[in-house]
């Protein structure tokens, strides 16, 4: 039997675009401005390619311009530079999202650091990093500003809370233990070469679950009433010869001492693309000196 609150991600991800699509009403209306994010698709990814079509949906559903730039796999990481380049000059372009995984024949790193830090909405930038560290205004990487947003939809003052992170990624567990720390936590990364993780975990009233292994956390490294954010996305077999989809949590025991967790799926997943709107809208503001 499970106990604990369960953290509807689809929904939260629902009410934060209302939001976006109020503050794009707000700056058209007040300013004349209409936010507008372009994506580069590099190659025929099948998993990417959906994410950059729900995207494009969910950017004119919001009241968005969207541009979708689709190059074929060969493409030279030179071209890929002359259109980044590009984008970095359009006015109308607020946003600019480089789909990954890029090419093995492409330096991902070197064309991410050429799109301008101020249209940079996934967050990946040096600057935006070097920003997010020293407290600055600035455009977060997408899943942990909706970490985050998740926790505080259970619990809206974190302040105080021993937070614990399992994972040290560039794209989660860095830039939401930073997070954490502007909300007042104390915040404890584990990883790989941790020793005793478990008892750390133990430890948390907030827990965010990073690490991309199946099922790491099970039920007894939960300190009873935590909240329990599952980051960790992984495909495992099932039965019949099938697949699904599980988080770095073991839900079922997790979710019988937890005070509340995220599913996997319907968790942490529907917010990051909420919050790359929300990016989008911040960098328009951003751009045009707009503080609210």
């Amino acid at each position: 039997m499970l106990n604990s609150k369960v953290i509807d991600g689809k929904a939260i991800a629902a009410v934060v675009r209302e939001g976006v699509a109020r503050d794009v009403q707000k700056l058209k209306t007040a300013h004349g401005i209409l936010p507008g994010l372009a994506v580069v698709l590099v190659g025929e990814d099948p998993a990417s390619k959906v994410y950059v079509k729900n995207k494009g949906e969910q950017t004119k559903a919001s009241g968005m311009n969207s541009w979708e730039h689709r190059l074929p796999a060969d493409t030279s990481e030179a071209d890929i530079l002359t259109l980044v380049g590009k984008l970095n000059q359009d006015p109308a372009v607020n946003g600019i999202l480089v789909q990954l995984p890029l090419p093995k024949h492409v330096n991902a790193e070197r064309v991410l650091n050429t799109i301008d830090p101020n249209k940079d909405v996934d967050g990946f930038h040096p600057v935006n990093v070097g920003r997010l560290w020293v407290g600055e205004r600035t455009l977060v990487p997408c899943t942990p500003t909706g970490s985050v947003i998740l926790a505080k939809s259970v619990a809206p003052n974190l302040s105080g809370m021993n937070a614990v992170v399992i994972g040290r990624s560039n794209i989660v567990g860095k830039p939401v233990a930073a997070l954490l720390l502007r909300e007042n936590c104390t915040v404890t990364i584990a990883h790989s070469k941790t020793r005793n993780v478990h008892s750390i975990v133990k430890s948390a009233d907030l827990l965010i679950a990073a690490v991309g292994i199946p099922e790491m956390v099970r039920g007894d490294w939960i300190k009873p009433g935590a909240i329990v954010i599952d980051v960790g996305i992984n495909r495992v077999p099932a039965d019949g010869g099938k697949t699904k989809l599980v988080g770095d949590v073991n839900y079922d025991e997790c979710a019988r001492v937890a005070g509340a967790i995220t599913p996997v799926p319907g968790g942490v997943g529907p917010m990051t693309i909420a919050c790359l709107l929300q990016n989008t809208v911040e960098a328009a503001k951003m751009q045009n000196g707009i503080k609210d």
